[in-house]
């Protein structure tokens, strides 16, 4: 499928809106998860831990499965995509208002809405790089924001519901409410002008093209060869009988030999198919090492490997409160009277306004990257080292807005990304990180739940959940001191192919 300049406007402003409302629609309740969880923890009577694992998996299970929602978008365009995630993402918030225990949401609210959130998330950015080029980042930017603002409206309006129609109407009512994402995915007008395949498609499937049409060709010449031998040498024995033997003789000779060029030929031609087959197979097996080369040769990198070890690190102690933050406020027995917003409104909120500020932060040429997201790592660590002390509803808020805040540091990952391991290698090592960091969303909860049922208070939780994530920030800025880059460079030369973030150099 061939596509078309992007327009960089026009339609493609119709495809940022739907994109937002649809990554609102689709992320409001899986990120506000925290005040369900209240409610699942009262319902069913299970631990923190194994309660929490419903909300991990369904915000950790589409970055999990990151590379099958490319391939799904990939082989069936943004739109198919949209409007059957739609369908899941309503039918598994349906769906939980009738768990009948903890077991049933893993499969519903965990693994089908999270999946379906995945696909949405891959088939609008997809979509808005395929109509925006020069102001793409706008663009990103933009439908970025519609996860943040759900989490901000859904995280009060999901508590409203409970109050007015209890845990299983308010299910059924945002599972109402995420049917609309099947019209925001039908206004995906795809943009393509041509759906002729790649020329390796093209020489795929003519092979077989042209062994049936030169088997029916084979067929033919056999048939109508037979019919006139025939017809001739009955004619020959009617008027000739001593020539008819002859004739026949001679007749079944030019058959034969017509008969071997034909069959030389077909066996020609199966053996260039055979040999084709063999070639097409060693070149994506090729591929397939080059791919596992490549991923070698980054890991090669000691900056992209502090990356990867700190984004995992981040998302196991960083995303936790989000999740459990009211939990926090309700253990440390605030009264619902003092409650002038809920929590993860809070972090929602602050969550749009750290990307929008950190962002703009990241394109002035005096600010590194890399140094503003190890920034933003320490900070985290060091306000969920503060929750413990918090035990009023003022200070929990505060510190709920510096993480939300801190957790806008997602709108630069892709910069930092990009300076450690070049523009070329975006896509293939982005697809990593992203893995593993859907493996900290879903690991991250329940270790904390785990530790809450193993102490009994969120202290020595939230203390672990600090040191992994300055651990990570300590990491990555060791990795990228010029001092070691020097000692490095002094005693061996980088791999080919790989690139060292210069600490010096402007992001």
């Amino acid at each position: 499928m061939v596509f078309r300049k992007p327009p960089d406007g026009g339609w493609g402003w119709v495809i940022v809106a739907v994109s937002f409302f649809t990554q609102f629609l689709c992320y409001g309740s899986p990120l506000a998860v925290g005040v369900l969880y209240l409610e699942w923890l009262d319902a069913f009577g299970e631990g923190k831990g194994k309660t929490a694992w419903v909300g991990s998996l369904a915000n950790g299970i589409g970055l999990l499965a990151s590379p099958v929602c490319s391939i799904c978008v990939s082989s069936f365009g943004a739109r198919p995509v949209a409007i059957f995630s739609g369908f899941m993402v309503a039918g598994g918030l349906m769906m939980s208002s009738f768990a009948p225990n903890i077991y049933f949401l893993y499969v519903s609210y965990g693994i089908v809405v999270g999946l379906g959130c995945g696909l949405l998330y891959t088939a609008t950015v997809t979509i808005t790089c395929q109509y925006f080029d020069k102001h793409r980042g706008l663009a990103l930017g933009l439908i970025s924001t519609g996860s943040s603002v759900g989490l901000f409206i859904y995280a009060a309006l999901q508590r409203e519901l409970i109050e007015l129609y209890g845990l299983d109407g308010c299910l059924l009512i945002v599972g109402a409410l995420s049917l609309n994402i099947l019209a925001c995915g039908s206004l995906m007008r795809p943009l393509e002008s041509s759906s002729s395949p790649p020329p390796e498609k093209m020489c795929v499937d003519k092979v077989p093209d042209q062994y049936f049409v030169y088997h029916e060709k084979e067929k033919t010449i056999e048939e109508n060869i037979s019919i006139l031998e025939k017809g001739y040498i009955d004619e020959k024995c009617v008027n000739n009988v001593p020539d008819c033997k002859h004739d026949s003789i001679l007749n079944k000779n030019v058959l034969s030999s017509v008969n071997i060029n034909e069959k030389d030929t077909y066996k020609k031609k199966v053996v260039e198919q055979t040999n084709f087959c063999k070639q097409l197979a060693k070149r994506k097996w090729q591929l397939y090492l080059t791919y596992w080369k490549e991923t070698m040769v980054l890991f090669k990198n000691k900056v992209f490997s502090a990356l990867f070890v700190a984004i995992l690190l981040f998302d196991i102690g960083g995303f936790p409160p989000s999740l459990l933050m009211e939990d926090v406020a309700r253990s440390a027995n605030i009264s619902e009277d003092d409650y002038y917003m809920p929590l993860i409104s809070i972090i929602g909120i602050m969550t749009t306004v750290g990307k929008l500020i950190l962002g703009i932060l990241a394109d002035f040429k005096w600010v590194n990257t890399l140094y503003l997201y190890v920034t933003t790592l320490l900070m985290t660590g060091v306000a969920l080292f503060a929750i413990p002390f918090a035990k009023s509803y003022l200070t929990l808020a505060m510190l709920s807005g510096i993480l939300g805040f801190l957790t806008g540091n997602w709108s630069i990952f892709p910069y930092v990304t990009t300076k450690t391991v070049g523009i070329e290698k975006l896509t293939h090592a982005y697809g990593i990180l992203m893995f593993f960091a859907g493996l900290g969303n879903s690991l991250g909860p329940p270790i904390v739940g785990w530790f809450y049922d193993w102490t009994q208070e969120y202290d020595t939780a939230f203390y672990f959940s600090g040191f992994c994530v300055l651990l990570g920030g300590f990491l990555l800025l060791l990795a990228a001191l010029p001092c070691w880059n020097a000692c490095t460079n002094q005693s061996s030369k980088l791999p080919p192919n790989t690139y060292s973030y210069k600490v010096a150099s402007n992001a």
